[in-house]
């Protein structure tokens, strides 16, 4: 999928989720703890933890997360290098795959550090 408009897949995909969390709220207050506990400060920064995050979502070709990711990286003050630097180890890993979705995380990033 090449998403055109990143706040739309975004809310689209907040809306969605919004109702997979009113079907499961058990599991989803679990998930939520899982990821509050994984990127809150510790020995690795919540920054580069977004950044590992992101290398993942682009490796395993999931959209959401390279959506996530992206917004909060650019929220934690990850650089467009950075960014590149994240896809690079992504392709790496992910082999070409990886660098189609690392084109989309790039793009995803570009938008929100658009936006300010």
């Amino acid at each position: 999928m090449s998403v055109e408009n990143w706040d739309s897949f975004i809310s689209t995909t907040d809306k969605r989720m919004q109702q997979v969390r009113q079907a499961i709220p058990e599991t989803a207050a679990g998930f939520a703890s899982l990821a509050k506990a994984a990127t809150g400060a510790g020995a690795i920064d919540p920054k580069t933890k977004e950044l590992i995050a992101l290398a993942i979502g682009i490796a395993g070709r999931c959209d959401g997360c390279v959506g996530y990711h992206a917004k909060a990286a650019h929220k934690l003050g990850a650089t467009r290098d950075e960014i590149a630097e994240t896809i690079g180890v992504a392709v790496y890993m992910g082999g070409g795959p990886s660098m189609i979705y690392g084109a989309e995380a790039l793009s995803a990033f570009d938008a929100f550090a658009a936006e300010g």
